[in-house]
């Protein structure tokens, strides 16, 4: 059975979710029916291979049209759950981007209005269709590393100053009074925050006792680009998730599980995994990954389990609520940031130490001695 597809936001990253379902559609499984931009694909910006799919700016129109049974949304932050209500009352599943939304009461709305409409909603967190999520858990549950004594995670990563001009809603806490909370650790280093959590176990609302945020940044934006957070779960568990986006040499992003011998280290857009336990050597692992839309597919035609559903993510929302109610991000000081101009972008030296040293320790930027960083400690804030 071919499923028809209608995609919402078909460029910036949207061109993957493009390339993705060419390759889908290659293997037979589903169609792209329509795209919805406010300005129309041009031909060329139409991969090979896909046609001519109807093209509108009317999202329910282009549903109701297409008869698609799928909609894949990636566009700004703030449109999502509107959107996502908008195919669910129509009777079409999802496959929502991350963040699912920019606040966990509009996550609430979009999550209960698609569970009333009896349709299936998966939401983007790619690194939750590796092999290796599951695989980490039967490490932990089997005891390879002993008593799990918290969860780190890195992202040390560069992104040049234009990239906080791509849309009018980057690098924003609002926009015209709506809430956007497009930072570090909520768009795109999100993938961290929701892996650790899921690591950890902790993927659920209740799953979470309190939070803990540092936020500055280093570019000329609303938005943090330098932050961490610290997630205590109800069993006492820390998790602490440190990253930049001002990063002097970028790396691949990854969880550290801790335990009492020996941790375990997940890079996850590499899907690579490192057992590092006492009275063994290192022993490293790589895994396959499970497509979230392809996943979407099977589970409407077969049944197989979805990966990612709201529920998997409402921790994940609580952190993203933190950040939006903690104060705003702090301006770092000119002196401590610079500008590499050949690459037009802003690096905060040593902070890749800093990460790197608050995932190893579960210590916040301040913990460490940032000196910068004890302006933006914020007290821990319980999750209601």
């Amino acid at each position: 059975m071919t499923i028809d597809i209608v995609l919402a936001g078909a460029r910036g990253h949207g061109h993957w979710h493009l390339e993705n379902i060419r390759r889908l559609q290659d293997k037979g499984i589903v169609r792209l029916a329509g795209l919805c931009e406010l300005t129309p694909l041009t031909p060329d910006e139409i991969p090979d291979g896909l046609g001519a799919p109807e093209q509108s700016a009317d999202f329910g129109a282009l549903l109701d049209s297409t008869g698609a049974r799928i909609a894949v949304i990636c566009t700004p932050i703030p449109t999502h759950t509107d959107l996502a209500l908008t195919a669910a009352a129509r009777g079409v599943h999802l496959l929502l981007e991350k963040p699912p939304a920019p606040s966990y009461a509009e996550f609430r709305r979009m999550a209960d209005g698609v569970a009333a409409a009896g349709v299936v909603c998966q939401i983007g967190f790619q690194s939750l269709g590796s092999h290796a999520v599951p695989a980490v858990r039967r490490l932990l549950a089997d005891g390879a590393i002993g008593g799990v004594g918290g969860v780190g995670g890195a992202g040390a990563w560069a992104r040049a100053e234009a990239y906080f001009r791509r849309a009018p809603w980057a690098g924003r806490r609002r926009l015209n009074g709506v809430d956007v909370i497009d930072g570090a650790l909520t768009n795109p280093l999100a993938h961290a925050v929701a892996t650790a959590l899921a690591l950890a176990g902790a993927t659920r609302a209740e799953d979470v006792a309190g939070i803990e945020t540092e936020l500055a940044h280093a570019n000329a934006i609303e938005s943090d680009d330098t932050s961490c957070v610290r997630v205590t779960t109800t069993d006492g568990l820390p998790i602490v998730v440190a990253a930049t986006l001002c990063a002097e040499d970028p790396d691949d992003p990854y969880v550290v599980v801790h335990g009492d011998r020996g941790r375990i280290t997940y890079w996850y857009k590499q899907d690579r995994v490192l057992l590092q336990r006492a009275g063994h050597g290192p022993e490293e692992f790589e895994y396959g990954r499970t497509d979230l839309l392809e996943n979407l597919v099977e589970h409407l035609t077969d049944g197989t389990g979805l990966l990612v559903p709201p529920a998997a993510t409402e921790a994940f929302m609580r952190v993203v609520e933190a950040i939006r109610v903690a104060p705003d991000p702090v301006q770092l000081d000119r002196d401590t940031w610079r500008l590499l101009e050949d690459e037009d972008r802003r690096v905060v030296p040593g902070i890749d130490g800093l990460v790197a040293a608050a995932a190893d320790t579960l210590s916040l930027y301040s913990e460490l001695g940032a000196p910068w960083a004890l302006t933006t400690a914020h007290p821990k804030e319980v999750s209601t």
